[in-house]
């Protein structure tokens, strides 16, 4: 039987899709691509935000008119966060599962295709569970491997649905993941994104912190880069800033969520840091890490919002000079605070925030990109984006693309970044005479 699977979401969700199909294909299933008619079709959902929840829907539905035949399994965050789901937005789908039992997927297969009953099947997260055993070393991109390190969160910011979905704080064994390394190194592939749900807070079940995975990582050999993912500020003090510091493989680009610049907002929020915390995590970053990157998210229009907090948001964006910024509106999550709370935001107030909101962190990219130019950097190049030209990205994760009559697709390459674009980075091969240089790998 041929299986595809759709994901939508983040890169954890990635990393869990890929788990799933290998699992698939050691069953004896073919993997074949979404596009292909497929006899089971696996969908990994989203439901960070209302956006996310409606995304689900319209790609249940148009699944099941494509493959209308094909076992239809819907499992992941939505189903898990919101098990009345399985009826009212999950309809269309044999199966339902959630995160927490994804190992039931093949039983609840293997009965469906007895009985043809439908089936769901979603256990709540409990206090005290363990991180799921997981293991790849095949992944979607042929340059960058994901690992994912951590799950859960127990930060319960009051806008947030995902501590419902994804249970409590648990982190991967560093014997397992130190294993993981080792055969993703086998694998050939030259840089590993670490990731989690709150990945600043691996290891507080272990005794452990973030800084011994990227220990880990860093002394895996075969492996040139070690890339974070989406970092919250927590736990990222002065000497856990350091000790990553000292470990030359780890890009220098650190995406830090901050979700607005304004303290009263962020305390409404129930985020667990003001902006003066944040502008110091930032500073100790850029000193410990020559030209990176800090990149974050930016919500508007959250409930209580005013103009002058908005305002204020907006000018610590340009403060801080983010690499790249992701602006999104703030979505009502029902069973959040946020989602009780006075002051709605009108819809129309929202969208203008948003205008105004990304074309300030526009602005500040093209800053940063402009900064680029006369830097000698290393590239990891991934796709050919037209005919002779590549595109990869630098340790900070500046996008660039050159000219070449040779295949550049997973080599890294010295190059001398020429000039900005919009959005990314032209470049050459590297030449001697380059004056201004800054750190590689």
């Amino acid at each position: 039987m041929k299986v595809s699977i759709i994901t939508l979401g983040c890169k954890v969700n990635q990393y869990e899709s890929q788990v799933l199909l290998n699992r698939m294909q050691a069953a004896g299933f073919t993997v074949c691509d979404p596009a292909e008619k497929s006899d089971v079709v696996i969908l990994n959902t989203c439901t960070v935000t209302s956006v996310s929840d409606r995304k689900v829907r319209q790609m249940l539905h148009r699944m099941r008119r494509k493959n209308p035949n094909a076992v239809l399994i819907a499992t992941g965050c939505l189903p898990q966060a919101s098990p009345q789901a399985a009826e009212s937005q999950l309809a269309e789908a044999d199966i339902v599962l959630g995160n927490s039992n994804r190992s039931s997927l093949l039983p609840d297969l293997q009965k469906f295709l007895k009985g043809r009953q439908r089936i769901v099947d979603i256990v709540p997260h409990k206090k005290g569970e363990k991180f799921e055993p997981m293991c790849t070393n095949r992944f979607f991109e042929r340059t960058r491997a994901f690992l994912k390190i951590e799950d859960g969160c127990n930060r319960y910011c009051s806008y947030c649905i995902i501590p419902y979905a994804r249970g409590p704080v648990r982190s991967k064994p560093l014997a397992d993941l130190t294993e993981e390394l080792r055969q993703i190194a086998a694998g050939g592939y030259s840089e590993v994104v670490l990731t989690g749900i709150n990945l600043s807070a691996y290891g507080q079940d272990l005794g452990l912190t973030l800084c011994d995975a990227v220990e880990a990582a860093c002394a895996t050999d075969g492996i040139r880069r070690v890339r974070l993912g989406s970092l919250e500020p927590e736990q990222m003090d002065d000497v856990v800033i350091a000790r990553l510091g000292r470990q030359k493989k780890l890009c220098p680009q650190f995406h830090l969520a901050l979700q607005s610049g304004c303290d009263k907002t962020l305390g409404r929020m129930n985020r667990h840091y003001d902006t003066e915390e944040y502008r110091r995590i930032v500073h100790g970053l850029c000193r410990e890490f020559a030209n990176s990157a800090i990149t974050t998210d930016i919500m508007v229009g959250f409930p209580g919002e005013t103009e002058e907090e908005f305002e204020t948001s907006r000018a610590f964006v340009k403060e801080i000079g983010f690499a790249k910024t992701h602006v999104f509106a703030y979505s009502r999550r029902p069973g959040t605070v946020a989602d009780r709370a006075s002051g709605q935001v009108d819809p129309k107030v929202k969208e203008s925030r948003s205008h105004r909101m990304i074309e300030t962190a526009e602005k500040v990219r093209s800053a940063f990109l402009k900064n680029q130019r006369g830097l000698t950097e290393s590239v990891l190049f991934e796709r050919e984006c037209a005919p002779d030209v590549y595109e990869g990205y630098t340790a900070n994760y500046t996008p660039v693309q050159m000219h070449s009559d040779e295949n550049l697709c997973g080599k890294v390459i010295s190059v001398t970044i020429t000039e900005s674009a919009e959005d990314f980075c032209l470049a050459e091969p590297v030449q001697e005479e380059c004056a201004k240089t800054s750190t590689t790998f």
